[in-house]
């Protein structure tokens, strides 16, 4: 049944309005979106460009556009993080789940979720510890591949023509590469300049060793025969670029035999594993390039007094030899009074062997001149074309014999073929007739199976509508009754509650209002102060008018109720 406020004397009634101001007490209404970006620019203001520690959580990969998302976390909180498509290809360290690292960037706020989250402009792992961590993970990945493999690593050219050096051109490497050069063996070099440390720098470094193998033999830019790719000694950060996947992978592909002089002795990057040489410092790098002038012009000169002592040694000896030998030799007479006999028996020989040949070849002539002239070639054509008039006509008879049976042969052929065609058709027509009736069958089926469904869950459906209805709230407050929440949308269940509340919301049957509590108000001058919210109808009208003032059932003090 309706709520009314309990009945209170008429000389307390005007003190317990409430003052003006605080029926007026209400904030500025702000929209979503000024409010999202109110709290954008605090955000950014108070937190500009900011260094997180933490550990990659969810990362998938780069989106279809081309940028990263993820999450940073560690043991007490999570921060959403973006890397954009621009920034992605620019990171030193590229995104891997797990992996804890130091991001770079500026925090903002992302209005569609009500979220905040870090814009990534840089990204490197966290300590040494991680940096080792993922320097290992690399290496076996890469050894896996194959790339460090023995059998792909090439000789170094004893005496290169041109020597290629891809470093720095302003720091001391290049100078104690090109002073050793220029101390053991002056050879050509060609330098291609690059950064050895920080942002592409692993990005320049592969570009200049294929940019040295795309050259030309030949070419108005000498190709070199060997490539030095060197750097000063540092930290593992520092030497961070050479192991960086594509650069081991430009080394690995490099057609012109590499070697790798990063760091002093005890550094280890991944590219001293797949070059063809290490080197412990670009010093040695350039020992290991060409060999000593001097030692080499001294070992020539060695080789060559010893080939002239060895040519000089082995002539005399050959010499020696040969007249050993021609004192070993018979006289030419010697050696020509056997051939001289041979030679004049066959002649005495020869003149009776070429008569009786003669004669042999004679008799045979003639035996062959009998033969013919008892076989003449003549008798012999008019035989074979006597033969050729007698058999004239049989073979075209017998080639319309064979067409013949083999045209009745097809014929017969063909009318089988006809038979067996017809009872294939109807076969077929059969088989499709059978399907099809079994189709329209099964398809009867389907629909009453279809109709019988439908009615079950349309049955189901109308029981749960009258069940949620009889269940519903709603229907008590068609009885009359009332429900009143507090700012929140909480249910209020006690007086007290009510009585602690700064705004209430009476919903009715038809419609909902909204009211300030106020203890001893009457409800014509409270009435003014209540605002109605919901539409409001003709029923709720009389409802009102209906209102009267009834007496406490109980001591128990009762809130103003208001209609509008």
């Amino acid at each position: 049944m309706p709520l009314v406020p309990p009945p209170r004397p008429a000389a307390s009634q005007a003190a317990d309005i409430p003052p003006t101001s605080v029926l007026n007490a209400n904030q500025p209404e702000w929209t979503v979106g000024d409010l999202a970006g109110a709290l954008k620019r605090t955000l950014e203001d108070a937190f500009g460009h900011v260094r997180l520690r933490g550990e990659i959580s969810g990362y998938r990969g780069q989106h279809g556009s081309g940028h990263a998302y993820f999450s940073l976390k560690d043991g007490q909180a999570r921060i959403d993080a973006v890397v954009w498509k621009g920034v992605f290809g620019r990171l030193r360290q590229r995104p891997q789940e797990g992996l804890e690292v130091i991001a770079t960037g500026r925090i903002t706020t992302f209005a569609g979720k009500s979220s905040y989250q870090i814009v990534v402009e840089s990204l490197e792992p966290a300590g040494l510890g991680a940096w080792m961590a993922l320097l290992e993970e690399r290496k076996k990945q890469l050894a896996a591949e194959g790339l460090f493999a023995p059998e792909h690593k090439r000789a170094i050219p004893y005496l290169p023509q041109v020597v290629g050096v891809v470093t720095s051109p302003t720091g001391a490497v290049i100078r104690d590469i090109l002073h050793r050069l220029e101390d053991r063996f002056p050879r050509p070099v060609l330098v291609w300049p690059v950064r050895v440390q920080g942002d592409g720098a692993a990005e320049e470094i592969a570009a200049a060793i294929r940019g040295f193998n795309a050259l030309k033999p030949g070419g108005p830019v000498p190709r070199p025969d060997v490539l030095i790719v060197a750097r000063g000694g540092g930290s593992i950060e520092d030497l961070w670029a050479f192991n960086e996947e594509c650069v081991v992978r430009a080394a690995f592909e490099s057609a012109i035999p590499l070697i790798s002089a990063v760091g002093h002795e005890t550094d280890t990057t991944l590219i001293d594993y797949v070059s063809d040489r290490r080197a412990p410092t670009p010093t040695g790098a350039a020992e290991m390039a060409v060999p000593v002038r001097a030692d080499l012009i001294a070992t020539v000169a060695d080789l060559s007094a010893r080939s002239v002592g060895a040519v000089g040694r082995r002539i005399e000896r050959d010499r020696v030899d040969l007249r050993a030998l021609g004192r070993a030799l018979p006289s030419a007479d010697a050696l020509l009074a056997a051939k001289r006999q041979r030679l004049d028996l066959a002649e005495a020989r020869l003149a009776p062997a070429l008569a009786a040949g003669a004669s042999r070849h004679r008799a045979r002539l003639q035996l062959l001149l009998d033969r013919m002239a008892r076989r003449s070639p003549d008798v012999a054509l008019a035989n074979a074309r006597a033969r050729l008039a007698r058999i004239d006509h049989r073979p075209l008879q017998a080639l319309r014999n064979d067409v013949q049976r083999k045209g009745e042969a097809l014929v017969q052929l063909a009318r089988r073929l006809v038979v067996a065609r017809d009872a294939s058709l109807e076969r077929a027509r059969a088989l499709q007739a059978r399907r099809a009736d079994r189709l329209l069958a099964l398809s009867d089926r389907l629909i009453q199976a279809g109709t019988r469904s439908v009615e079950r869950r349309r049955d189901r459906l109308e029981g749960l509508a009258g069940l949620l209805g009889s269940l519903s709230y709603r229907a008590v407050l068609e009885r009359g009754y009332v429900l009143v929440r507090d700012a929140a949308g909480l249910p209020v269940r006690h007086a007290a509650d009510a009585a602690a509340a700064q705004r209430l919301r009476l919903q009715f049957a038809d419609g909902s209002v909204e009211a300030i509590p106020d203890d001893g108000a009457d409800s014509s001058s409270a009435g003014k102060a209540a605002r109605r919210v919901g539409p409001r109808t003709p029923s709720a009208s009389r409802a009102a008018e209906r209102r009267t003032p009834a007496k406490p059932a109980a001591p128990v003090r009762q809130g103003s109720l208001f209609d509008a």
